[in-house]
Protein backbone atom coordinates (compact mmCIF):
# COMPACT_ATOMS: atom_id res chain seq x y z
CA UNK A 1 0.00 0.00 0.00
CA UNK A 2 1.58 3.37 -0.61
CA UNK A 3 -1.70 6.19 -0.05
CA UNK A 4 -5.48 5.13 0.34
CA UNK A 5 -7.19 7.02 -2.20
CA UNK A 6 -8.99 9.07 0.07
CA UNK A 7 -5.60 10.68 0.27
CA UNK A 8 -4.82 10.91 -3.59
CA UNK A 9 -7.89 12.49 -3.63
CA UNK A 10 -7.58 15.12 -1.29
CA UNK A 11 -4.09 15.96 -3.00
CA UNK A 12 -6.37 16.48 -6.38
CA UNK A 13 -8.80 18.47 -4.38
CA UNK A 14 -6.01 20.81 -2.87
CA UNK A 15 -4.08 21.49 -6.76
CA UNK A 16 -7.34 22.08 -8.55
CA UNK A 17 -8.67 24.48 -5.53
CA UNK A 18 -5.33 26.53 -5.19
CA UNK A 19 -5.59 29.74 -7.02
CA UNK A 20 -1.99 30.71 -5.96
CA UNK A 21 -0.22 27.41 -5.50
CA UNK A 22 3.73 27.59 -4.76
CA UNK A 23 6.07 24.76 -4.74
CA UNK A 24 8.94 23.92 -2.46
CA UNK A 25 11.01 20.18 -3.37
CA UNK A 26 14.21 18.74 -3.13
CA UNK A 27 16.79 19.65 -5.45
CA UNK A 28 16.95 16.04 -7.07
CA UNK A 29 15.22 14.20 -9.71
CA UNK A 30 12.89 12.40 -7.58
CA UNK A 31 11.56 15.94 -6.15
CA UNK A 32 11.93 17.79 -9.31
CA UNK A 33 9.93 15.51 -11.49
CA UNK A 34 7.55 15.95 -8.20
CA UNK A 35 6.87 19.48 -8.77
CA UNK A 36 6.59 19.25 -12.78
CA UNK A 37 4.15 16.35 -12.42
CA UNK A 38 1.92 18.57 -9.95
CA UNK A 39 2.58 21.96 -11.82
CA UNK A 40 1.67 20.39 -15.45
CA UNK A 41 -1.46 19.03 -13.46
CA UNK A 42 -2.95 22.41 -12.20
CA UNK A 43 -1.07 24.42 -15.14
CA UNK A 44 -0.14 27.40 -12.39
CA UNK A 45 2.53 28.13 -10.01
CA UNK A 46 5.80 29.20 -8.88
CA UNK A 47 8.59 27.19 -7.34
CA UNK A 48 11.96 26.84 -5.44
CA UNK A 49 14.35 24.09 -4.34
CA UNK A 50 15.31 23.35 -1.52
CA UNK A 51 19.08 22.82 -1.56
CA UNK A 52 21.90 21.79 1.12
CA UNK A 53 20.07 20.44 3.90
CA UNK A 54 16.48 18.81 2.88
CA UNK A 55 14.73 20.71 6.28
CA UNK A 56 12.05 23.43 4.99
CA UNK A 57 12.85 25.97 8.24
CA UNK A 58 13.14 29.62 8.67
CA UNK A 59 15.53 30.28 5.31
CA UNK A 60 12.43 29.91 3.49
CA UNK A 61 9.96 31.90 5.36
CA UNK A 62 10.72 35.23 3.05
CA UNK A 63 10.39 33.75 0.15
CA UNK A 64 7.35 31.78 0.85
CA UNK A 65 5.89 35.36 2.56
CA UNK A 66 6.90 36.96 -0.98
CA UNK A 67 5.20 34.63 -3.35
CA UNK A 68 2.12 34.87 -1.06
CA UNK A 69 0.66 31.89 -1.95
CA UNK A 70 -2.70 30.53 -0.99
CA UNK A 71 -1.45 26.66 -1.16
CA UNK A 72 1.65 25.87 -0.41
CA UNK A 73 3.15 21.90 -1.30
CA UNK A 74 6.54 20.66 -0.28
CA UNK A 75 7.33 17.96 -1.94
CA UNK A 76 10.33 15.10 -0.90
CA UNK A 77 11.66 17.14 1.56
CA UNK A 78 12.50 15.13 4.48
CA UNK A 79 11.36 17.58 7.40
CA UNK A 80 9.88 21.19 7.96
CA UNK A 81 9.65 23.04 11.43
CA UNK A 82 6.68 23.94 13.09
CA UNK A 83 8.12 27.64 13.02
CA UNK A 84 8.27 27.65 9.52
CA UNK A 85 4.49 26.86 9.17
CA UNK A 86 3.45 28.99 12.03
CA UNK A 87 5.40 32.04 10.26
CA UNK A 88 3.99 31.13 6.26
CA UNK A 89 0.40 30.76 8.16
CA UNK A 90 0.14 33.72 10.19
CA UNK A 91 -1.36 37.30 9.57
CA UNK A 92 -4.18 37.99 6.68
CA UNK A 93 -1.78 36.90 3.60
CA UNK A 94 -1.12 33.64 5.02
CA UNK A 95 -0.98 30.71 3.26
CA UNK A 96 -4.03 28.84 3.61
CA UNK A 97 -3.02 25.52 3.34
CA UNK A 98 0.33 23.35 3.23
CA UNK A 99 0.75 20.02 1.74
CA UNK A 100 3.50 18.01 2.28
CA UNK A 101 4.16 14.65 0.48
CA UNK A 102 6.85 13.16 1.56
CA UNK A 103 8.61 9.48 1.57
CA UNK A 104 11.09 9.50 4.34
CA UNK A 105 11.06 9.09 8.27
CA UNK A 106 7.88 10.49 8.94
CA UNK A 107 7.20 13.55 11.54
CA UNK A 108 4.31 14.91 12.98
CA UNK A 109 3.58 18.68 12.88
CA UNK A 110 0.17 20.73 13.45
CA UNK A 111 -1.61 22.72 10.63
CA UNK A 112 -0.11 20.88 7.43
CA UNK A 113 -1.86 17.95 5.62
CA UNK A 114 0.63 15.19 5.68
CA UNK A 115 0.82 12.53 2.77
CA UNK A 116 3.54 9.88 3.65
CA UNK A 117 3.22 6.11 2.92
CA UNK A 118 5.54 5.15 5.61
CA UNK A 119 2.77 6.54 7.94
CA UNK A 120 0.96 3.36 7.20
CA UNK A 121 3.63 1.36 7.11
CA UNK A 122 7.34 2.14 7.68
CA UNK A 123 8.77 -0.14 5.49
CA UNK A 124 6.41 1.06 2.73
CA UNK A 125 8.55 3.63 0.61
CA UNK A 126 7.66 4.71 -3.02
CA UNK A 127 9.77 7.82 -4.13
CA UNK A 128 7.60 11.66 -3.73
CA UNK A 129 7.38 11.63 -7.79
CA UNK A 130 5.68 8.35 -7.51
CA UNK A 131 3.27 9.62 -5.15
CA UNK A 132 2.53 12.87 -7.19
CA UNK A 133 1.94 10.80 -10.74
CA UNK A 134 -0.67 8.61 -8.52
CA UNK A 135 -2.27 11.39 -7.61
CA UNK A 136 -3.09 13.22 -11.11
CA UNK A 137 -2.39 10.56 -13.39
CA UNK A 138 -6.28 9.99 -13.97
CA UNK A 139 -5.95 12.70 -15.90
CA UNK A 140 -3.17 13.59 -17.55
CA UNK A 141 -0.89 10.54 -19.06
CA UNK A 142 1.45 13.51 -20.60
CA UNK A 143 4.49 12.98 -18.11
CA UNK A 144 4.49 9.39 -18.00
CA UNK A 145 7.95 8.91 -19.10
CA UNK A 146 9.01 11.58 -16.20
CA UNK A 147 6.97 9.90 -13.73
CA UNK A 148 8.95 6.53 -14.80
CA UNK A 149 12.68 8.99 -14.44
CA UNK A 150 11.79 10.21 -11.26
CA UNK A 151 10.79 7.24 -9.62
CA UNK A 152 13.05 4.76 -10.82
CA UNK A 153 15.81 7.78 -9.79
CA UNK A 154 15.12 6.57 -6.52
CA UNK A 155 15.78 2.96 -6.78
CA UNK A 156 12.18 2.28 -7.26
CA UNK A 157 10.23 0.61 -9.81
CA UNK A 158 7.09 1.09 -10.37
CA UNK A 159 4.54 -0.79 -11.39
CA UNK A 160 3.50 1.84 -14.46
CA UNK A 161 6.88 1.22 -16.10
CA UNK A 162 5.17 -2.03 -18.10
CA UNK A 163 3.50 1.02 -19.53
CA UNK A 164 6.03 2.84 -20.41
CA UNK A 165 8.29 0.15 -21.75
CA UNK A 166 5.21 -0.80 -24.38
CA UNK A 167 6.29 3.47 -25.75
CA UNK A 168 9.55 3.34 -24.95
CA UNK A 169 11.05 -0.14 -25.58
CA UNK A 170 14.42 1.25 -26.47
CA UNK A 171 14.81 3.05 -23.33
CA UNK A 172 13.83 0.51 -20.89
CA UNK A 173 14.41 -3.19 -23.20
CA UNK A 174 13.05 -5.86 -20.47
CA UNK A 175 11.50 -5.68 -16.70
CA UNK A 176 14.53 -4.96 -14.64
CA UNK A 177 15.21 -4.06 -11.03
CA UNK A 178 15.45 -0.04 -10.95
CA UNK A 179 18.86 -0.46 -9.95
CA UNK A 180 19.82 -2.48 -13.25
CA UNK A 181 17.71 0.44 -15.19
CA UNK A 182 19.55 3.29 -13.65
CA UNK A 183 23.01 2.55 -15.08
CA UNK A 184 22.41 0.15 -18.20
CA UNK A 185 19.11 1.65 -19.94
CA UNK A 186 18.19 4.92 -21.10
CA UNK A 187 15.83 5.94 -18.22
CA UNK A 188 19.14 6.04 -16.44
CA UNK A 189 20.53 8.19 -18.99
CA UNK A 190 17.52 10.51 -18.29
CA UNK A 191 17.82 10.36 -14.86
CA UNK A 192 21.20 10.92 -14.39
CA UNK A 193 20.88 14.04 -17.02
CA UNK A 194 18.15 15.58 -14.80
CA UNK A 195 20.29 15.23 -11.84
CA UNK A 196 22.96 16.51 -13.32
CA UNK A 197 21.17 20.18 -14.79
CA UNK A 198 20.64 20.91 -10.86
CA UNK A 199 24.44 21.33 -10.39
CA UNK A 200 26.29 23.93 -10.80
CA UNK A 201 25.03 27.28 -10.82
CA UNK A 202 21.27 28.13 -9.54
CA UNK A 203 21.10 30.53 -12.79
CA UNK A 204 21.89 27.32 -15.04
CA UNK A 205 19.66 24.68 -12.65
CA UNK A 206 16.60 27.15 -12.89
CA UNK A 207 17.26 27.66 -16.97
CA UNK A 208 17.21 24.15 -17.60
CA UNK A 209 14.06 24.04 -14.84
CA UNK A 210 12.18 26.34 -17.52
CA UNK A 211 13.59 24.33 -20.50
CA UNK A 212 12.71 21.07 -18.83
CA UNK A 213 8.89 22.33 -18.46
CA UNK A 214 8.86 22.51 -22.04
CA UNK A 215 9.88 19.21 -23.22
CA UNK A 216 7.19 16.65 -24.95
CA UNK A 217 8.85 13.32 -24.40
CA UNK A 218 12.43 11.62 -23.73
CA UNK A 219 13.69 11.98 -27.35
CA UNK A 220 13.71 15.42 -27.25
CA UNK A 221 16.54 15.64 -24.84
CA UNK A 222 18.68 12.10 -25.86
CA UNK A 223 18.20 13.01 -29.26
CA UNK A 224 18.78 16.54 -29.02
CA UNK A 225 15.15 17.25 -31.00
CA UNK A 226 14.24 20.54 -30.11
CA UNK A 227 16.03 23.81 -28.60
CA UNK A 228 14.80 22.64 -25.06
CA UNK A 229 16.20 19.52 -25.49
CA UNK A 230 19.53 20.52 -26.83
CA UNK A 231 19.92 23.54 -23.97
CA UNK A 232 19.22 20.78 -21.18
CA UNK A 233 21.68 18.21 -23.14
CA UNK A 234 24.55 20.91 -23.59
CA UNK A 235 24.30 22.04 -20.11
CA UNK A 236 24.69 18.60 -18.83
CA UNK A 237 27.58 17.75 -20.87
CA UNK A 238 30.67 19.36 -19.09
CA UNK A 239 29.45 18.67 -15.90
CA UNK A 240 28.87 14.58 -16.86
CA UNK A 241 32.73 14.69 -18.15
CA UNK A 242 33.50 16.09 -14.42
CA UNK A 243 31.05 13.08 -12.73
CA UNK A 244 33.00 10.44 -14.92
CA UNK A 245 36.83 11.27 -14.05
CA UNK A 246 35.74 11.35 -10.54
CA UNK A 247 34.40 7.73 -11.24
CA UNK A 248 37.33 6.25 -12.72
CA UNK A 249 39.77 7.51 -9.24
CA UNK A 250 36.82 6.09 -7.24
CA UNK A 251 36.95 2.74 -9.24
CA UNK A 252 40.84 2.92 -8.68
CA UNK A 253 40.65 3.82 -5.42
CA UNK A 254 38.41 0.83 -5.19
CA UNK A 255 40.19 -1.87 -7.37
CA UNK A 256 43.44 -1.10 -5.33
CA UNK A 257 41.82 -0.93 -1.46
CA UNK A 258 42.91 -3.82 0.17
CA UNK A 259 39.26 -3.52 2.34
CA UNK A 260 36.92 -5.40 0.68
CA UNK A 261 34.11 -4.40 3.13
CA UNK A 262 34.50 -0.38 3.20
CA UNK A 263 34.99 1.69 0.65
CA UNK A 264 35.62 5.64 1.21
CA UNK A 265 36.40 7.94 -1.60
CA UNK A 266 36.71 11.45 -0.63
CA UNK A 267 37.39 14.46 -3.49
CA UNK A 268 37.50 18.01 -3.70
CA UNK A 269 35.28 20.19 -6.17
CA UNK A 270 32.29 22.53 -6.61
CA UNK A 271 30.53 19.87 -7.70
CA UNK A 272 28.39 18.36 -5.66
CA UNK A 273 28.85 14.06 -6.75
CA UNK A 274 28.42 12.55 -3.76
CA UNK A 275 25.47 10.98 -3.80
CA UNK A 276 25.67 10.30 -7.31
CA UNK A 277 28.88 8.25 -7.06
CA UNK A 278 27.92 6.29 -3.91
CA UNK A 279 24.98 5.09 -6.09
CA UNK A 280 26.62 4.00 -9.01
CA UNK A 281 29.80 2.63 -6.48
CA UNK A 282 26.95 0.57 -4.84
CA UNK A 283 25.93 -1.03 -8.00
CA UNK A 284 29.83 -1.70 -8.88
CA UNK A 285 31.04 -2.66 -5.85
CA UNK A 286 27.69 -4.46 -4.03
CA UNK A 287 29.59 -6.38 -1.62
CA UNK A 288 30.91 -3.04 0.18
CA UNK A 289 29.78 -0.36 2.65
CA UNK A 290 29.88 3.14 0.39
CA UNK A 291 31.20 6.32 2.05
CA UNK A 292 31.86 9.00 -0.80
CA UNK A 293 32.73 12.61 0.72
CA UNK A 294 33.05 16.28 -0.72
CA UNK A 295 35.59 18.28 1.19
CA UNK A 296 33.90 21.66 1.25
CA UNK A 297 36.01 23.89 3.89
CA UNK A 298 36.46 23.02 6.79
CA UNK A 299 33.56 19.69 6.33
CA UNK A 300 33.17 16.70 4.71
CA UNK A 301 29.71 16.15 3.26
CA UNK A 302 29.14 12.36 2.95
CA UNK A 303 27.05 9.88 1.22
CA UNK A 304 26.43 6.24 2.79
CA UNK A 305 25.21 3.25 1.07
CA UNK A 306 24.85 -0.20 1.44
CA UNK A 307 23.01 -3.52 -0.07
CA UNK A 308 22.95 -5.69 2.85
CA UNK A 309 23.19 -4.20 6.12
CA UNK A 310 21.46 -0.72 7.05
CA UNK A 311 23.91 2.19 7.39
CA UNK A 312 21.89 4.49 8.96
CA UNK A 313 21.84 3.03 12.81
CA UNK A 314 26.05 3.00 12.52
CA UNK A 315 26.19 6.41 11.03
CA UNK A 316 24.28 8.00 14.26
CA UNK A 317 26.48 6.07 16.36
CA UNK A 318 30.04 7.12 15.04
CA UNK A 319 28.29 10.89 15.38
CA UNK A 320 28.78 10.34 19.05
CA UNK A 321 31.62 12.93 20.19
CA UNK A 322 31.53 14.35 16.50
CA UNK A 323 31.25 17.65 15.25
CA UNK A 324 28.56 16.63 12.72
CA UNK A 325 25.07 15.26 11.49
CA UNK A 326 23.81 12.84 9.02
CA UNK A 327 20.23 11.16 8.64
CA UNK A 328 18.19 9.55 5.82
CA UNK A 329 16.90 6.14 4.57
CA UNK A 330 18.45 3.17 6.47
CA UNK A 331 20.55 1.83 3.56
CA UNK A 332 21.60 5.10 1.79
CA UNK A 333 21.49 8.04 3.88
CA UNK A 334 23.93 11.83 3.99
CA UNK A 335 25.61 13.63 6.50
CA UNK A 336 28.56 16.31 7.40
CA UNK A 337 31.39 16.27 9.30
CA UNK A 338 34.06 18.17 9.97
CA UNK A 339 37.42 17.75 8.42
CA UNK A 340 39.18 17.44 12.27
CA UNK A 341 37.03 14.32 13.34
CA UNK A 342 36.52 12.92 10.08
CA UNK A 343 39.34 10.07 11.07
CA UNK A 344 37.93 9.70 13.98
CA UNK A 345 34.38 9.13 13.05
CA UNK A 346 35.30 7.14 10.08
CA UNK A 347 36.96 4.73 12.84
CA UNK A 348 33.93 4.85 14.81
CA UNK A 349 31.87 4.08 11.83
CA UNK A 350 33.70 1.19 10.89
CA UNK A 351 33.31 0.12 14.35
CA UNK A 352 29.97 -0.42 13.83
CA UNK A 353 29.96 -3.43 11.17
Amino acid sequence: MDLTEKEYETIRAELKAAEKPFFLFHDDPDGLVSFLLLKKFCGKGGGMMVKAEPNVNERFTSQVKAASPDTLFVLDVALMQQSFVDAVKSGPAGVKSIVWIDHHQPVKLSGVKYFNPRTHSIHNNPPASYLCYKAVSEETEDYLWLAVVGTVSDWHMPEFADKFRKLYPDLLPKPMTAEEALFTTGVGKLARIISFMLKGPISDSLACIRALEKVKGPYDILNKLTPEGRFIYGKVRKINEGYEKLLVEAKAAADNSQDRKFLIFTYKGQQSFSGDLANELLFLYPDRIIVVGRQRSESLMLSFRARNVPVLPGLKKALVGVDGYGGGHDNACGGSVKKKDFEKFIEQFKGEF
